[in-house]
This record gives structure tokens, sequence and C-alpha cells, in this order.
């Protein structure tokens, strides 16, 4: 593969620090969309399988979506053994625990991983426990993600806040792909002009007579291949209860067949902010609380526990690390079928529908990455509200 010259400098930094045998446990590996991280790691998958040819890699993400997408892209450069795997974060370090009806109970951390080397997809998402987890194989990782993406949305912990290595040069291949262009705008001037930059991928004025024909148009034919991305919660609460009432679910309690997101990890169940799904089956199990089956998006097993009813709709999120008593009974969920952009980080999508939406305290900065987020969670199809 031909590679640009930040790609062939990230390389021999790659090599050379996993050849050291003094090196460090972890090193980072920054890019923005376009630029190959995909195709950098495939090469350095190649060179180092040249050195070792028993090496074998955990390749991970976040979630399920993105680790298919990191397979397929793996797969079609043939950088992928036998003896490799590809999976979700949680996937290769955690073991579900069943309890005597066959229910996941909880998750424990792997006693030991037969890997030579871990990368680590999207890892801006990883949180300080689970990155603690990863660490705590002694397996050298490679953690790549894009640092133009907006911070984790709670705690301190960023692993894509400096990373060591960057790769800022679009690929030829991706200059010519009109979301790449649009995401070029939303990543250097915040401002994206209104035009049509290829097939569905189009940017709207608020203002345009095809707009709002377009908008309705848009949510009614939604599908779990759409994410809707916005700013506000009360934004998000409209959109959600439009989507459902064109889908034919009444009132506002969820319901069997609802998309839904989890708005709070739970370690102990493997789920997590911004986790996507639909419900398999609900029950009243008192005022507040619900018994719910979920389909998570991101794993093989359902979710089954007790979710919070108040928060469907709310027009804020309820605090759990505020109130224990809460968090020690159920998880929190929401309706999914609108998402703030902040909970779309690491997800993906074939067509996203963005409404742009500034907050007043927004700096340029907060604002040119809010909108560049959003922007590169679409796969093939953009249309895009000012």
């Amino acid at each position: 593969m031909e590679l640009s010259q930040d790609q062939e400098k990230a390389l021999a930094r790659l090599l050379a620090w996993y050849k050291d045998p003094a090196r460090r446990p972890y090193i980072t590996l920054g890019g923005y969309a376009g630029t190959g991280k995909t195709t950098l790691i495939a090469v350095l998958k190649g060179e180092l399988a040249s050195l070792n040819k028993a090496l074998r890699v955990g390749f991970c993400s976040y979630t399920g979506k993105a680790a298919q997408n990191l397979k397929n892209k793996l797969k079609e450069a043939g950088a992928l053994a036998a003896r490799d795997s590809v999976s979700t974060i949680h996937g290769l370090i955690y073991t579900p625990l069943e309890n005597e009806a066959g229910q996941i109970a909880g998750w424990a951390r792997k006693e030991e991983l037969e890997r030579d080397l871990i990368v680590v997809d999207e890892a801006s998402m990883v949180d300080g426990l689970i990155w603690a987890d990863l660490c705590s194989y002694n397996i050298p990782i490679v953690a790549v993600g894009d640092h133009g993406q907006l911070p984790p949305i709670a705690g301190a912990f960023n692993l894509m806040q400096r990373p060591e290595l960057l790769l800022t040069q679009i690929h030829r291949q991706a200059a010519g792909n009109p979301i790449i262009r649009v995401s070029e705008f939303a990543r250097t001037s915040g401002l994206v002009p209104p035009e049509r930059y290829g097939p569905g991928v189009v940017k709207y004025l608020k203002d345009d007579p095809d707009a709002q024909e377009r908008t309705g148009e848009l949510l009614e034919g939604w599908t779990p291949e759409t994410l809707i991305l916005c700013g506000y919660n009360t934004t998000r609460n409209r959109i959600n209860q439009f989507v459902r009432a064109a889908r034919g679910f009444e009132g506002a309690r969820p319901a069997s067949g609802d998309r839904v997101i989890c708005l709070r990890n739970n370690h102990k169940k493997a789920v997590y902010n911004g986790m996507l799904g639909t419900v398999t089956r609900l029950a009243r199990y008192n005022d507040d609380w619900y018994e719910a089956e979920i389909e998570l998006d991101d794993r093989e097993r359902p979710y089954d526990g007790l979710i919070y009813a108040p928060q469907f709709g709310a027009k804020t999120g309820v605090n759990f690390t505020k109130d224990r008593k809460l968090a020690m009974q159920g998880d929190l969920f929401d309706f999914g079928y609108a998402l703030t952009v902040h909970k779309a980080q690491g997800g993906q999508a074939r067509r996203v529908v963005m409404f742009e939406e500034r907050f007043p305290k927004m700096d340029d900065d907060m604002w040119r990455r809010w909108l560049y987020t959003g922007v590169t969670r679409a796969e093939e199809e953009l249309y895009l509200f000012g």
C-alpha cells in the first residue's frame, strides 16, 4: 500500500516502539477522518507479522458496529490472520457470569489474554476503568482515535487529548468523498456552506423552502440505519416523540419494539453510555421501574434488568451519581431515535440526519469539534440542517 508522508513517519515510530525491549506499555495514534488510520494499522500488522510469524493481535473497539467496520477494513487489506481476533473491548477482556436462570448477573475480567499486541480503535471512547483493565494484562497497546472529535462528556480521562503520533494528511482516495469534504469544513472553520456535496450529502439552511419538507420525510423514514443528531435535549425529546408517532407508538411510555439508548455506565452489567438497542420485552415492576429485555447492537446477549421509568421523555437526565440508592436498583435508558452528538460518539450509521444547535457557552473550538464529530458519524448519507 502507498503511504502518505505522515503515515510513513508514524509507521517508523510504531515499529521502533514495538521493537524496543524497554518500550512504554502503550502508544497513542491520532488521525482525522480520511487520513488512513486503519490503512496504517493494517500495514503495521503486516510488518510485525513478518518479524514474528506467530504474532497474535487483539483488535478491539468500544462499539460492536465500529468493531465490525474495523474487521471489514482489515480483511479487505489482507491484514487478518486466523489467530487474530476482532471484537468489542468488552468481548476481548470480560467474561459473562450467569445466574441459575441463565441470565447475565455480571461480567468478570479474564485472567489472561493470549495476545502479543492489542490495538484499540475509537480510543477516545475508552474510560479510565476499562483502560486500567486493558493495561493490567501487560500486553503492548496501540490506542487509535480521532483527535478532532469532542472529548469524553464525563470525567477527566481522555486518551486522545494529546496523541503521540498524528495523521493530518487526507488520503487521495478520501479527498473526493463528499462526507470527508464536509468534515473538513466543520473541523477547520465550523461553517459548512449550504450546497449539495454529492448523492445523499446535502447542507440545508433553515429558511430553505425545501428544508422543512425534507426534514419531515427523513424523520418519518427513520430506520435503525439512521442516526438523528442534535444539540439540545428538548430537540431530542421532540424528535423522539415525532418518530415514535410516525412508527405507530402511542403515548409517552416505552414499549416493545422501541429504540433505546443507555445513558449511564454499569460495568457489572456491561452496559455503557451511548449503547443503542431495541426493547424486546417490557413489563411494569413498580411505579418507577420497568423490567426490560433489550437487544443491544453491541452485544450478542441481551440486557436483562430494571430500567428507570421517569427517564423516558424527561427534559434532563436523572443524576444517578448523586442518588446512589437509585443507581443500585437498576439502569438508565431513554428513547434512542434522536441523540445528542455527545451520546453518538463512537457510533456510526449509513444515514445521518443532523441539526446544527450551538450552545451559548460553546467556544469556537468546541463548536468545531461538535460539528465535526456529528458529521463523521455518517457512512454514506448526510443531511445537515443549519
